[in-house]
């Protein structure tokens, strides 16, 4: 077999796992978690799970677990959605250009999961001057007295 059959054969096996995980992704997502996840999507403003949601504790992707986002960096910027100041943890997300919309953007997404979680803005409040706008849908809400059940425990020091 040449160099060139091995590598398709490669793309042709990682494409058909990459369809059964999406399969399976369908499944156990809500439709709309799916569709912003897998699909880019975004929910509707002020008609999402955590846009009000003033809670301590922590936001992990729904696909993957990762921990994101913090209720510490969490604040109110009017939108409708979730939005931060920064991340829980800047390896967990990565940022790439959106061009979809006339106005450029920076898309942010999971590490791991590679799950489309929202935008982050220039007009945010200090200390970052950040907005990560976030979709609810994206995340999941672990409460601080349920961070060492879930096994998030060593963020416990953030709320003491």
């Amino acid at each position: 077999m040449d160099k060139k059959q091995t590598e398709e054969n490669k793309e042709n096996k990682e494409n058909k796992e990459n369809k059964e995980n999406k399969e399976i992704l369908k499944h156990r997502l809500t439709p709309i978690q799916y569709c912003v996840t897998q699909e880019d999507g975004t929910e509707q403003p002020f008609n999402n799970e955590y846009w009000n949601n003033k809670q301590e504790g922590i936001y992990v992707d729904i696909v993957s677990g990762e921990p994101l986002f913090s209720s510490v960096q969490k604040y109110d910027s009017g939108t409708g959605w979730p939005s931060f100041w920064g991340p829980l943890s800047p390896d967990n997300i990565t940022e790439h250009k959106d061009n979809k919309l006339i106005q450029p953007r920076t898309e942010v997404r999971s590490k791991v999961g590679d799950s489309h979680l929202g935008h982050v803005f220039a007009d945010g409040p200090q200390p970052t001057g950040l907005r990560y706008c976030i979709n609810s849908a994206a995340l999941r809400f672990i409460p601080n007295d349920k961070l060492e059940e879930e096994g998030y425990g060593e963020y416990k020091s953030l709320f003491e």
